[in-house]
């Protein structure tokens, strides 16, 4: 899939089941498996054995997975779920009535680095899987893996030329806060009667401002 080479090939279908048997997962969690996902394929497996890449640091492999839905959103929480079952990183392409979306995590490895946490997702529109903006890209799976997510992410997370994957990742949450600080000191103002308070808030609003410059 989008235009991955064929040595990468891996094209197993994973039972949904998997993700969710056996294990402690809340009811609300398997009734979203169950409703939400039609049938996961592992299509890819993209690494040192697959493919002429230098080996990561962080990432050892990348493994996408076809996820076809039943309808066009999935819960985060499922995919919160495959990525803590699954010990690599993963490059999700959801696929619902021909169209697609890739999703990706921004994953770190947790305690020991033999686990993985996912501190956000990013993604696509549904577009064809032609017009999907993810290629592959970078001479390591470390650079594979932070071209796919800023791939996905666009915009998000500014143009990265100079800047770490990691650092542009907690950019964004800075500013992001600095938004969510914005739109709630303008909702005070707006409210307050008294012009000498609402005349502070203007002021701190306007420091906050340029923060976020």
């Amino acid at each position: 899939m989008i235009g991955l080479p064929v040595s990468t090939e891996f094209n197993k279908r994973i039972p949904k089941q998997k993700f969710y048997e056996n294990i402690a997962v809340t009811p609300a969690m398997k009734k979203a498996f169950v409703e939400q996902i039609r049938i996961i394929y592992w299509r890819n497996k993209i690494a040192t054995t697959t493919l002429n890449l230098a080996a990561g640091e962080q990432v050892a492999e990348i493994e996408v997975f076809e996820v076809r839905l039943s309808a066009p959103e999935l819960d985060e929480s499922v995919l919160r779920q495959i990525d803590r079952e699954i010990p690599y990183h993963i490059l999700f392409l959801l696929e619902y009535e021909g169209k697609y979306r890739a999703v990706i995590g921004y994953k770190e490895a947790a305690a020991g680095k033999t686990a993985f946490k996912v501190d956000r997702y990013y993604s696509t529109d549904w577009l064809d899987e032609d017009d999907l903006p993810v290629h592959l890209e970078g001479l390591t799976l470390d650079a594979v893996y932070e071209n796919f997510v800023r791939q996905i992410a666009g915009d998000a997370l500014g143009a990265g030329e100079s800047t770490s994957l990691k650092d542009s990742v907690e950019q964004q949450k800075q500013r992001e806060q600095l938004e969510k600080q914005i739109v709630a000191l303008e909702a005070k103002i707006r409210k307050e009667k008294q012009p000498k308070k609402k005349f502070e808030m203007v002021q701190e609003l306007q420091k906050i401002k340029k923060q976020e410059l």
